[in-house]
């Protein structure tokens, strides 16, 4: 007996070790920080530097809070800056100057957090819809709306409320944001330790299990969501409190340090295992590794390098335990090099075809039971009529914009050169609509997308200076660089196990960083005249990139629905188990799915300089949500396995006809992205409730 219970103390132990580990290396880390700024400070860290401190990543440390806990149930929440950015111009615009003005609009605040929340939560944990994409939809809505408050920055906080929030409780002795974060702790330990808390822990370990048990799933994501929401507006309060300021952009930067900060607390991502108070110490760690670089004069513009690096090192201490997908591949590899020594690798994997009949080629829904009509349109429209049925509502669409606009603008707007305009725009989303789509085809999502359109432009007129000789060899150089990127995270997913919202995340912040270091935050640089030739000259009364649009369409729909490579992605988003098991090599698909996507975003940045006739930083940021709206408006499902590229056609001349006609009316270009955002939502709901 005395054995067996020595046995299950060390394995209490154990255990109890193995869930508080994140949380003693997010410890250690900020001790470790804390040590190297102290060594660099000529005399050491003085009280100042302590209050300068602590109130510099409080309102991270909030904010990610709020992340953390959505994290725990298995989630993502991409709204997170956008919320921060809302409530900051909210309080800069209506403020005033008395205590009751400073309360009211700080509750006002939160209401606006709790608000956003239930918004995310009802999507997500009602509708049950995928939570990337919802709180995806939502950043741009909230966005939207940041915009019709406040466009550019410019409001005032009253200065009391900047030395309440930054000030100290006792006189040179404590600060006043450690006793925010106390209280904020103090706030995270009793849901921690209430029912509520129990079911966020169980949800993120296992849903079906915690639904089993009797936990409220439904009910408890709407909470968690909702509490987050909260959290961030906490965050935007305090970020309001320092500045004194309202700008409609200040939240965006916090979205790669969010996540950062929840990872490097110890929390794990997929759920079931961290918590806030690790989550706090990630936040000051991450913000002291910034403040090193100050002092050791490392420009500003490495700060997102460094944000996304540390992000993607964070998750990978954790990709190589046991069980993990990168132990997982390992271990493949290892029996795949023993068995092709012995000779007796079966030669499916050996080739590595993936030749497979699992009857999942787009457009592909004969029933054996059907009676095929004797007609060949008859019989072709039965064949196809699945895929139709999620093709076609895009297009319909589009025609009643088109006759819209017709109505609308007819008087003023030639044909020809509406046409025209439609293609050329058109162009750029389609063009990403491929990239994008096949990675979402294979159930990830690619958020490096924005950067990599910027990086491109960047390099590709910072080469050539506005001549044609150097862009024989600058085009395919920056190609290069987006297929390798690309390359880069494909094999995060693939064989690291990273997420896909994770990997490409903190892959955008690298490439911003990049882009910013390259051009010392001014691109310069002209495109070269044949491109600007390519895109803005007219054959036949088109450009010649409309012409090739024709061709790129051609391309595309055989390489996703005929080819052998199409055949795989499907197989991977249908179910990467069945395709593994299929000897399907699923890496290889990924990397080449994550390839295209990165070829596609930069080929996209090589046109738009060819447009624009120069590039500028931030120039992919507005269509990040496009790529992803023309793929789901046009049928394809958001977890993979199911579309047709012509349906994301179908999405893009939609959007692009939406844009056109909204161009021409004087409606704000915040309502763009506020309408986007409702009809990416509503394609998920109406494909979802079709799937039903």
């Amino acid at each position: 007996m005395t054995v067996i219970a020595l046995q299950s103390g060390r394995k209490r132990r154990l255990t109890d070790m193995a869930r508080y580990r994140g949380l003693v290396i997010a410890i250690a880390a900020f001790l470790a920080m804390v040590a190297i700024l102290f060594a660099l400070s000529p005399h050491g860290l003085s009280y100042f530097d302590v209050s300068f401190i602590s109130a510099g990543g409080a309102a991270l440390a909030l904010a990610a809070m709020g992340e953390t806990m959505v994290v725990l149930t298995g989630g993502f929440d991409l709204s997170a800056g956008a919320v921060i950015s809302l409530v900051n111009v909210v309080l800069a615009t209506n403020m005033q100057a008395g205590a009751g003005s400073q309360i009211e609009w700080c509750l006002v605040g939160l209401g606006i957090g709790a608000a956003a929340g239930v918004l995310n939560g009802l999507f997500v944990a009602l509708v049950r819809l995928p939570s990337i994409v919802v709180t995806l939809s939502a950043m741009f809505i909230v966005q939207g709306v940041t915009l019709l408050v406040l466009p550019q920055p410019g409001g005032k906080t009253p200065e009391a409320l900047s030395n309440f929030f930054t000030g100290d409780v006792v006189a040179n002795v404590f600060p006043t944001p450690i006793v925010i974060l106390l209280v904020a702790l103090l706030v995270w330990a009793g849901i921690k330790n209430s029912r509520l808390g129990t079911s966020i822990y169980a949800v993120g370990s296992d849903e079906e299990g915690a639904r089993a048990s009797g936990v409220s799933v439904q009910a408890t994501t709407f909470a968690t969501y909702v509490l987050a929401g909260v959290f961030y507006a906490a965050g935007g309060i305090f970020l309001t409190a320092q500045t004194g300021s309202g700008d409609p952009l200040i939240g965006a930067p916090l979205l790669l340090q969010v996540f950062a900060a929840t990872v490097l607390g110890g929390t794990l991502l997929g759920g079931g295992r961290g918590g806030c108070l690790g989550t706090v110490f990630g936040s000051y760690t991450l913000m002291l590794t910034i403040n090193v670089m100050l002092v050791l004069n490392v420009s500003a513009y490495y700060s997102t390098v460094a944000e996304g690096v540390i992000l993607i090192l964070a998750v990978l201490g954790g990709s190589f335990a046991r069980g993990s997908a990168a132990v997982g591949y390992l271990r493949l590899m290892r029996l795949r090099w023993q068995a092709w020594l012995n000779h007796s690798l079966p030669r499916a994997v050996a080739s590595g075809s993936g030749r497979l009949s699992l009857g999942i080629e787009a457009g592909k829904s004969l029933r054996p039971n059907d009676e095929m009509p004797r007609s060949a349109l008859a019989r072709w429209l039965v064949h196809h009529r699945d895929a139709l049925r999620y093709v076609l509502p895009s297009y319909a669409f589009f025609v009643l914009v088109l006759l819209a606009t017709r109505i609308a603008f007819g008087v003023e707007t030639s044909p020809f050169q509406y046409l025209n305009s439609l293609l050329v725009l058109t162009s750029f989303l389609a063009i990403l609509g491929l990239g994008q789509g096949a990675v979402i085809l294979t159930g990830g999502l690619d958020l490096s997308l924005p950067w990599m359109i910027t990086l491109s432009g960047v390099l590709l007129t910072g080469m050539i200076e506005g001549a044609n000789g150097p862009a024989i060899w600058a085009v395919p150089l920056v190609l290069s660089v987006g297929i390798l990127v690309g390359l880069v995270n494909g094999a995060g997913v693939a064989f690291l196990g990273l997420p896909p919202i994770v990997a490409t995340l903190a892959m955008n912040g690298v490439l911003e960083g990049l882009a910013l270091v390259y051009d010392n935050g001014t691109p310069h640089g002209w495109s070269a005249p044949s491109l600007r030739w390519f895109m803005t000259a007219t054959i036949g009364g088109l450009a010649p990139a409309a012409w090739c649009l024709f061709v790129f369409v051609a391309a595309a729909t055989l390489a996703l629905s005929r080819s052998s490579f199409g055949r795989r992605i499907y197989a991977v988003g249908n179910s990467m188990r069945a395709a593994k098991l299929s000897g399907l090599r699923v890496g290889r698909t990924l990397l080449g799915v994550y390839a295209l996507s990165g070829f596609c975003s930069a080929l996209v940045g090589i046109l738009l300089t060819g447009f624009n006739g120069q590039a500028f930083n931030g120039m992919g940021d507005s269509y990040l949500l496009p790529s992803i709206a023309v793929v789901v408006v046009g049928g394809t499902v958001i977890t993979g396995g199911r579309g047709h590229y012509l349906g994301i056609l179908g999405g893009c001349l939609l959007l692009t006809a939406l844009s056109i006609a909204l161009a021409g009316t004087t409606l704000p270009e915040a309502v763009r992205h506020i309408i986007f955002g409702v009809v990416v939502l509503s394609a998920i709901v109406a494909l979802r409730e079709r799937r039903a």
